[in-house]
């Protein structure tokens, strides 16, 4: 049951049951005339002329009504049809229910809520009768959701007051159905398709059944055909829900070639009294299935040809029938393997058609009669047989002569007309002979087309030919005709003659579309494609060769192929210089006068990020000095984009992993993080990319070089002597000029820098004057020749200086040389080496000369050195051997020494402290 609610929402599908005093009612009718009021009985059924009815269950309250009986709830079920007009009681609720009818204060009645009551139901406050409205009751209105189940109730709410009287009732209105709706198709026409060798009892489904929107009998209940064509009829089945859908059962045999198509009336009925139908046209349409095979309508044929028919003469058609349809009615025809071959090589059979001609010239030697088998070929059949008897006969006279000459333009048998050619106009003459002079011939026009042929001079045989109409080229371009020349023994010659219709430029071109709207992205790659323009021309030849042109208006740098019609761009758009063009081209044909037409060509260039960030320099290069500060600025990277917004936003980044240097993204400012030394790295390269904010992002690389600059930060580092405290043994019989050793330094400055010269600053001994230093290789070398008196130890203090700017730095190293002829006392010596010098600083500078110099070799002096040389050599070997075997003798009292060998230089800052100087010295052989 469906409930509609007018007051308190209930259930539906509830049982009408009254729980005060545990009964419970039962509906028995009685008769009411129309707005007769019901006595209140415990069930009473109402019955209203013309369909009306009103039914009533009433609760046993008592017949004496207390004031504590009021405040229980109470229930009343009235039922009526729907369709019934304004002002029908449905009942009075102080009777339905036994109230009092005198209280004091008096009963008032009222609606719980009035949301749909006064639009069905009116309710009398004072007296407790109720009503139907203004608004005609409509089941199918009001219970929509479910229009063929039958039950279907309003719920309404009434309070009795005064409060000390208050009771809530609770009102039940059935709506019952009246077949006032008609079943109807949802479509006006059915069609079902049944294969027309549907066995008999098959059922098909009838899409679209009828749609009633009254419930329970009221509803569709049978269908049923106006016509059932004694091949058909209907069953209705019905689902578990009540639906009933109609089935089409085949009762006979079907065949399409009989009859493919069968229409009737289908008619739904419901089962309301009187009964309401609705109707649809069925279709019942019957496929084909490949149930025929061809056939001929004869089994035998004679066909009579003359000897001197001419090659490709047509000899007979055959013709079979396949009553099917469609590829079930596809026929080809062959030869039977019975046929000679002499036979199919005279006759060609057109396997499609049918057609029989003559395919070779009759001569003497050809069989005159000819027996051809022809079988006619179907899908899945077996063949249809046909025999084509075949005579020729000899002719005794000769056939006519057909001569003609020719007033149009005529070559190899074709001629040509023009278009525009006026009517009546000649095209040939024709001279009808008989060779054997005896007979009339007749002579006549076969084929079709504006033509006619007139007996021009009709003794003489003579026939003109000339045009009855207008031609025109684009509605037919070629005619074939004959002249047919007809003796009186049947003898018949033709002249097949084509007529070619010759085109004039009488029509322009036409674009297909007069306005082409074309899109390309900017960036585009050179002679992109732009569209394809396309004109036609109903003429033909040059007259309908359409070449394309651009408009004066166009840029220079759109091309357009005058013979494809593709309109290209020759070079790359920019949307940032012009974002759209529009100019006109024409298509020409090449006629006489030629014709054209005009298009207008619209082209948009579609934005995309097509630049990307552009470095003012593919190669940065900074020059910083060395120790400068970290985070000071070493330069500006600068880069644009030439885009806007999004796209011209630019981010930097170093994308070769530095941690040493950073970027300032909005001003390009390149940072160092921490102060740079030139000595650890001299240079740097970075790889900076600049990358939009486009989508997809665009991006471009710059290379950064930094030069660091030396900058004076390195003394020269001592590497020979090693240690102050290290000496060196110079025999007295060294020569004056030989270098005796030498100070070995370097600098880890560049340039200027790192040039070192050397000079004594301070010496130490008997002669220390007789030892001098180069000052740019730092060979100590002895000047005078060293006598007995100049023994002992000679300290030569020398300072290594750089050339550096804007002040040079230096480092100074103790050279010790001790004159003697052995070493016989190294304790001795060593104790003198640990001694302070007091050696007086010489503040002379060395002057240090930086190209090259060559050395002047005075050529009187060079046979005294050569023989000193000899000399000193000889007495080197034996010193050399001597000393040998002293220091093996020498050898194991050092080594525990061995470890204290290692010395470092000790710059000059202001004055030397010797004695800060500890460490064992070494021996340095002569060099």
């Amino acid at each position: 049951m469906t409930a509609v609610s007018l007051g308190l929402n209930y259930q539906g599908n509830e049982r009408i049951t009254q729980h005060t005093g545990g009964l419970s009612w039962l509906l028995k009718p009685f008769n009411l005339d129309m707005g007769q009021q019901a006595s209140p009985t415990r069930t009473n059924l109402c019955h209203v002329q013309h369909f009306m009815f009103l039914c009533l269950i009433v609760p046993l309250t008592g017949p004496a009504v207390s004031s504590a009986s009021y405040s229980t709830a109470s229930e009343l079920l009235y039922m009526l049809h729907e369709g019934l007009p304004k002002g029908i009681l449905i009942g009075n609720i102080v009777r339905d229910l036994q109230l009092g009818l005198f209280t004091d204060p008096p009963l008032s009645f009222s609606l719980a809520s009035k949301g749909l009551s006064g639009k069905y139901v009116t309710l009398d406050n004072s007296t407790g009768e109720l009503y139907t409205s203004a608004e005609e009751l409509d089941r199918e209105a009001l219970c929509p959701q479910n229009p063929g189940v039958q039950d279907c109730v309003l719920l309404l709410d009434i309070i009795i007051l005064p409060q000390e009287f208050f009771k809530l009732i609770k009102v039940k209105i059935a709506i019952l159905d009246v077949n006032d709706n008609a079943p109807v198709f949802p479509v006006a026409q059915i069609y079902i398709t049944v294969p027309e060798n549907a066995p008999v009892n098959t059922r098909l489904v009838i899409e679209h059944p009828a749609y009633d929107p009254d419930g329970g009998l009221n509803g569709v209940q049978t269908y049923r055909l106006v016509d059932y064509y004694g091949v058909f009829t209907l069953d209705v089945e019905e689902n578990e829900i009540g639906e009933r859908t109609p089935y089409l059962i085949i009762m006979g045999t079907l065949d399409r070639e009989v009859k493919s198509e069968y229409k009737t009336i289908i008619i739904a009925e419901d089962g309301g009294n009187p009964p309401l139908v609705g109707s649809a046209t069925l279709s019942i349409l019957i496929s084909d299935v490949n149930d025929n095979c061809p056939q001929f309508s004869e089994s035998t044929i004679n066909v009579t040809i003359p000897g001197n028919s001419s090659v490709g003469t047509k000899v007979t058609k055959l013709r079979a029938v396949d009553i099917d349809l469609g590829n079930n009615a596809i026929i080809t025809y062959s030869y039977s393997e019975r046929v000679p071959q002499s036979s199919k090589e005279l006759f060609y059979l057109d396997e499609n058609t049918g057609v029989i001609k003559l395919f070779k010239k009759i001569d003497g030697s050809t069989i005159q009669q000819h027996k051809l088998t022809i079988l006619a070929n179907g899908a899945g059949c077996i063949p249809a047989v046909m025999n084509v008897l075949i005579f020729i006969i000899k002719v005794a006279l000769r056939p006519p002569e057909i001569l003609p000459r020719y007033i149009a333009n005529e070559e190899k048998g074709i001629v040509f007309l023009k278009e525009l050619e006026p009517i009546n106009s000649p095209i040939a003459f024709f001279t009808i002979k008989d060779p054997d002079g005896k007979y009339k011939v007749n002579c006549y026009l076969e084929g079709e087309g504006p033509f006619r042929l007139n007996a021009y001079k009709t003794y003489t045989n003579e026939y003109l030919l000339e045009t009855t109409n207008t031609l025109d080229y684009e509605t037919k371009q070629i005619y074939n005709i004959s002249v047919v020349a007809l003796s009186v023994d049947g003898s018949k010659v033709r002249k097949p003659l084509q007529v070619y219709i010759l085109d004039e430029n009488d029509n322009a071109p036409v674009f297909t579309q007069p306005t082409i709207e074309v899109t390309i992205e900017e960036n585009n790659q050179v002679n992109a494609f732009l569209a394809k323009l396309h004109a036609t021309d109903a003429d033909s030849g040059e007259r309908g060769q359409v070449l394309y042109y651009l408009g004066p208006d166009a840029p220079a740098y759109f091309s357009l192929d005058k013979q494809t019609g593709i309109l290209t761009v020759t070079t790359m758009l920019d949307r940032e210089e012009k974002e759209k063009y529009r100019f006109t081209v024409k298509a020409r044909d090449i006629g006489q006068p030629p014709r054209e037409s005009v298009a207008t060509v619209h082209i948009t260039v579609l934005d995309k990020n097509d630049n990307s960030p552009r470095f003012i320099s593919k190669d940065f290069s900074f020059f910083v000095p060395e120790n400068f500060p970290g985070f000071g600025e070493i330069g500006v990277i600068s880069v644009t984009d030439a885009d806007s917004g999004q796209n011209g936003w630019v981010a930097l980044s170093i994308v070769n992993g530095s941690d040493i240097f950073v970027i300032d993204t909005g001003k390009g400012l390149l940072r160092a993080k921490v102060s740079l030394d030139r000595e650890q790295q001299s240079s740097y390269t970075l790889w900076v990319e600049a990358t939009d904010g486009g989508d997809p992002t665009l991006s471009s690389t710059a290379k950064i070089t930094i030069l660091l600059l030396d900058v004076n930060d390195n003394p020269p580092l001592v590497l020979f002597p090693q240690s102050n405290m290290s000496y060196l043994l110079v025999l007295p019989s060294t020569v004056p000029g030989s270098p005796v050793t030498e100070v070995y330094a370097v600098d880890k400055d560049t340039g200027m820098n790192a040039v070192i010269a050397y000079s004594i600053i301070g010496r130490r001994g008997p002669k220390p004057e007789y030892f001098r230093i180069d000052s740019k290789t730092g060979n100590i070398t002895l000047e005078e020749a060293l006598m007995r008196d100049d023994y002992g130890l000679y300290r030569l203090l020398v300072k290594v200086t750089d050339h550096g700017y804007p002040e040079p730095l230096f480092s100074t190293v103790m050279v010790n040389l001790f004159v003697n002829d052995t070493v016989s006392n190294e304790s001795y010596i060593e104790s003198l080496l640990r001694k302070d010098p007091d050696i007086n600083i010489e503040e002379k500078e060395p002057h240090i000369a930086i190209e090259p110099t060559h050395k002047k070799m005075e050529a009187d002096s060079c046979v005294p050195t050569l023989v000193t040389l000899s000399i000193f050599c000889l007495g080197s070997v034996i010193l050399v051997t001597l000393m040998a075997m002293y220091i093996c003798l020498r050898k194991g009292k050092k080594d525990h020494r061995i470890n204290e060998n290692m010395e470092v230089q000790i710059p000059l800052n202001g004055k030397i402290d010797f004695h800060l100087l500890d460490k064992k010295p070494i021996d340095i052989s002569n060099i």
